[in-house]
């Protein structure tokens, strides 16, 4: 029998289900506290810590990779471990920073082209209707 969640006033994380953040919980991402009735109970902090991992996730990044790097993104920090850290981490980390890198670069190019097309689209509002030719018959009327 799968234990119910229980969460603060704020409602559940936006953008995760309760699902996800179950599974967030078995990957050792964050953490809850039991009820006695073996109710969930989240704190307002575990739900933010479910929007910081949501993020990465989205961008591609495996739960091992948003485990060595959720440290970074706690207010206050919690201690960066370097301890440990595996070659092929440091590794998956770097494509994950490239690929990022390169989907920001791609969203810019977008945004811009989207930028230009509706400032063209409001110049061309701004200017007077253009006379538009009826077509001439062949009797030349």
């Amino acid at each position: 029998m799968r234990a119910a969640s229980r969460w603060p006033p704020s409602g559940p994380p936006r953008g995760a289900s309760p699902r996800q953040v179950r599974f967030y919980e078995a990957k050792s991402l964050m953490t809850s506290t039991r009820e006695p009735n073996n109710y969930r109970d989240y704190s307002e902090a575990a739900l933010g810590r479910a929007q910081q991992i949501r993020e990465p996730l989205n961008a591609g990044l495996s739960t091992q990779a948003i485990r060595a790097i959720l440290p970074c993104l706690q207010s206050p920090r919690d201690p960066v471990v370097f301890k440990g850290v595996a070659f092929e981490t440091v590794a998956a980390l770097e494509r994950a920073r490239d690929s990022l890198t390169e989907r920001i670069d791609t969203l810019a190019r977008n945004r811009h082209a989207i930028a230009d097309y509706l400032a063209e689209l409001r110049s061309a509002r701004s200017e007077p209707p253009r006379a538009v030719m009826s077509p001439v018959s062949e009797t030349g009327v």
